[in-house]
């Protein structure tokens, strides 16, 4: 197997339901997306894909879809609240918006159903929250 990386920056926020510190709050994050697209050969030319792929494909989604909104748990009970304020900057997640689950989301999700036209699958992502704190998530193979 052979890896191809590329990141995305985006702005969002989120808080995360249950945290026992600052992350229970509303706030938002410049988060760095990494993602990792493998494949079992390289192509013709030499590559996993070309890297505007990943960026048509995934780096695309997550402008359109995370991009300057808010992410927040379909489970979380100030989403009632919210959506009465401002429903279109809103994301409603089927997961708590930890870095964790974002990066899990993204890969087993996103992943495939953005990448179904190529020969690749995406392997891992890793969402950093700020330079020191990130998380990944990685395909069992």
């Amino acid at each position: 197997m052979i890896v191809a990386e590329r990141y995305h920056d985006i702005s969002c926020g989120h808080r995360v339901v249950g945290h026992e510190g600052k992350c229970r709050y509303l706030h938002g994050h410049n988060y760095r997306i990494h993602f990792t697209v493998a494949a079992e050969q390289l192509d013709d030319i030499g590559r996993v894909v070309d890297f505007s792929v990943i960026k048509s494909t995934l780096c695309q989604w997550l402008e359109e879809h995370f991009d300057h909104k808010f992410l927040i748990w379909e489970k979380d009970e100030l989403l009632p609240a919210l959506q009465s304020i401002t429903a279109d900057s809103l994301v409603v997640v089927p997961f708590n918006p930890t870095a964790e689950n974002i990066a899990q989301y993204l890969v087993e999700q996103i992943g495939p159903a953005q990448l179904k036209d190529y020969a690749v699958k995406l392997l891992s992502c890793k969402v950093e929250e700020t330079a020191k704190c990130s998380a990944s998530y990685t395909l069992s193979i």
